[in-house]
């Protein structure tokens, strides 16, 4: 449903956007539908989505290092970015080589992957495992993990395996058999893994990396805790936001779009996302 709603307003350290286009994400319609209203409480009504692109058309107190004009993605709360307005806690400038399109899906999966990297330390020099390689957050740590020296191996469906070599990656199928299939892959032993897919996965990723310490997930928070792996939750980072920025302006990192909607099939763009399996990002043009 499209509706109008009150103008937002930027608090002291925010912005407000002129949207042109927002990244759908899972959390979008689990919070829409009450799936993860244990963790993430919404008042109602409430305007989906979390991440945008769009020109600075205000500035909250004490913000110093962006101006009205200026064309910024970037990160509000849990909500309120599917909208012609959006106001953002963090930002960066978007960068000139990608689309509104491809900014828009930029900012989410960006700050996720490289909380999950860096929970696994320096990846130069070594073999890191990405499980759902051909999702947004999937194939957003491939390239930024390459970029960082990495050889990494990613887990799709075979449909997503040209894709997947397109990042960078060295594709495999995810599921029975993947230890074997490593082991042709990377016979010296893959050094780091991140979950990113939820697939019930966590214990044969701990036993491929041979120590939990090695292993950060995204998703499967039941199995983490019971594990001991890492646990990463998207983070409103500035500091991230800017390195995927660079990382775009060197060409180094682009983010990959399956399908975008207009406004008002936001609905559709929903019913896609909650499907599963997208290779890369969905996004609502504004």
């Amino acid at each position: 449903m499209v509706e109008e709603a009150p103008d937002p307003l930027p608090g002291p350290g925010e912005v407000r956007v002129r949207v042109t286009a927002a990244g759908v994400n899972p959390v979008d319609w689990k919070v829409r539908s009450g799936a993860v209203r244990d963790l993430l409480a919404v008042e109602l009504p409430a305007i989906p989505g979390r991440e945008a692109v769009g020109t600075v058309d205000a500035t909250g107190e004490g913000v110093r290092d962006v101006a009205v004009g200026d064309r910024v993605f970037g990160l509000g709360g849990v909500t309120g970015a599917t909208a012609e307005l959006a106001v953002f806690s963090a930002w960066a400038p978007a960068p000139g080589t990608w689309t509104d399109e491809e900014a828009a899906g930029a900012a989410l999966a960006s700050v996720t992957a490289m909380g999950g990297l860096r929970a696994l330390g320096p990846l130069r020099g070594r073999t890191l495992l990405v499980e759902g390689a051909a999702g947004g957050v999937g194939s957003a740590a491939v390239e930024i993990a390459v970029a960082r020296g990495a050889t990494v191996i990613g887990t799709a469906g075979a449909g997503n395996h040209a894709f997947l070599a397109s990042l960078g990656a060295v594709p495999t199928t995810y599921g029975d058999g993947l230890a074997e299939r490593l082991g042709v892959l990377a016979p010296g032993g893959v050094d780091l893994v991140l979950d990113t897919a939820a697939s019930g996965s966590l214990d044969d990723l701990v036993a491929i990396a041979g120590d939990p310490a090695r292993v950060s997930t995204i998703a499967d928070h039941a199995n983490a805790a019971r594990l001991g792996t890492h646990l990463v939750n998207a983070e409103n980072d500035p500091a991230f936001l800017a390195e995927a920025a660079d990382l775009g302006r060197r060409g180094d990192y682009r983010p990959r779009v399956e399908r975008t909607y207009p406004l008002e099939r936001i609905g559709d763009a929903h019913a896609r996302s909650e499907l599963g399996h997208t290779r890369g990002k969905i996004v609502v043009r504004i």
